[in-house]
């Protein structure tokens, strides 16, 4: 063939169209790829997480014994829905202080008992008031006739003490007048009868004059024993009252022994009715039996020993993810995140989420200030409402998957950012204030 010139040019130019074909393939893919790397792309942290309640109230629980017990019979079976108050199991009494089943009415006669004693201390404090009250009454009676005596005891002082005085003159003036008889006698001016009827007198004024002031001695001692009588009047009912007063002290400290005893019996009997309510272990909440974690009848349990444990029947659910300390600072309340349940297939583009399929919505609603147990941070995602709704057959537990979507940025950045090993952009959302201001 080489011996033909236009073969040989003919099969030169047909090479030569080959690598101009390929250079343009190449150009065109280069180009595309150059597109690519400039098409935003989404940073987002990925994190394992688990369905929970969003409300503490609706999530699983285990429910305790309140009292020690033994198990008599039980009224439900694991996965049986129960709705709430409805009975459990049935327990029975362990402590011999509790055994008696009169308990509860020997306690009450007991209290009515203690109640008929405080009725009688208090008549007692009642009879003691009015004894008093009486003691008072007679105290001043007495004491206003003991004043009375000693008014009459003055009056008669003053008046014996006027009659004394007044005979007092008269025997003044009978001396004076035997004294001047007596001289007129020696002058023979007056006769001796006139004398000794003179000296008569005297002695008579003397004699009651004598008479008086021992009359009025005896109204001043009556005086002093009608005011020594008042004291000793107002001492007596003192005495009285004051042991009155003691007795009254008596019946009302015997009173309110008795009364704090029978507020004792009333909180034992309050006590016995509760505990006899707590016999019957009724659930909480409406919701599914999940695990029996006693066993069997005739099994002895502590105060608050676990029974069993209830799932809620709920539907305001939520997903707990745990986030890395390296990664909290890029997570905000309000993120928006990314789930994917398990049992719910999906075809997820982690940096295109407007493309992915079988995904559901949520926004970061808690973040915990504290690391866990895991050396992570519990971060709480709640629905989003303005999303699809999440499936109404998730159960408490299932596992998820979580993409916490964050800023925006071209591809070529992002692979940038992973060949050099470098986190995502941190960025802080932008608030409603802001945006409002912005606007």
């Amino acid at each position: 063939m080489k011996r033909f010139e236009s073969y040989a040019s003919v099969q030169t130019a047909k090479q030569l169209k080959t690598p101009l074909r390929w250079r343009r393939l190449s150009l065109y893919f280069f180009g595309i790829l150059l597109i690519i790397l400039f098409l935003p792309w989404t940073q987002n942290i990925e994190s394992p997480g688990s369905v929970t309640a969003l409300s503490p109230n609706n999530r699983p629980q285990t429910v305790h014994s309140i009292i020690g017990g033994r198990i008599e019979k039980w009224f439900v079976r694991e996965g049986e829905f129960v709705k709430k108050g409805d009975t459990l199991v049935y327990l029975s009494e362990v402590k011999s202080e509790y055994m008696d089943p009169a308990l509860i009415e020997r306690t009450e006669s007991a209290m009515h008992s203690k109640e008929n004693s405080a009725e009688s201390y208090m008549a007692k404090v009642r009879a003691q008031d009015q004894q008093i009250d009486a003691l008072i009454d007679n105290r001043k009676i007495k004491l206003q006739q003991a004043r009375n005596k000693v008014k009459q005891a003055r009056l008669r002082v003053a008046s014996d003490s006027m009659d004394y005085r007044a005979n007092t003159k008269q025997l003044e003036i009978a001396v004076k007048q035997y004294e001047r008889t007596e001289e007129l006698h020696r002058q023979n001016l007056k006769s001796l009868t006139e004398l000794e009827n003179k000296r008569l007198k005297v002695q008579e004024m003397e004699a009651k004059v004598v008479s008086l002031e021992n009359k009025l001695l005896a109204s001043r001692n009556e005086l002093l024993n009608a005011i020594t009588e008042i004291q000793s009047i107002d001492a007596e009912y003192r005495d009285k009252i004051a042991k009155s007063e003691s007795d009254k002290s008596t019946a009302l400290s015997s009173l309110y022994d008795v009364e704090a005893t029978v507020t004792k019996m009333q909180n034992q009997i309050a006590n016995y009715h509760i505990r006899s309510r707590y016999y019957y272990v009724t659930a909480p909440q409406n919701g599914y039996i999940s695990k029996a974690l006693k066993n069997g009848v005739g099994e002895t349990v502590k105060e608050g020993a676990e029974l069993v444990s209830i799932v809620p029947n709920l539907s305001d659910f939520a997903v707990e993810m745990f986030v890395s300390p390296v990664d909290l600072p890029l997570v905000h309340v309000g993120n928006e995140v990314r789930l994917q349940f398990d049992g719910w297939p999906a075809i997820v583009f982690s940096g295109w989420p407007m493309v992915s399929y079988g995904s559901y919505g949520g926004k970061v609603v808690a973040i915990d200030n504290f690391v866990g147990t895991n050396g992570k941070y519990r971060v709480l995602v709640a629905p989003d409402k303005s999303d699809y709704p999440w499936p109404k057959e998730l159960r408490m537990g299932v596992a998820v998957k979580t993409m916490t979507l964050l800023d925006n940025v071209p591809i070529w950045y992002e692979l940038w950012r992973k060949i050099n090993g470098f986190p995502p952009n941190y960025y802080l959302p932008a608030t409603p204030a802001a945006k409002t201001k912005k606007s």
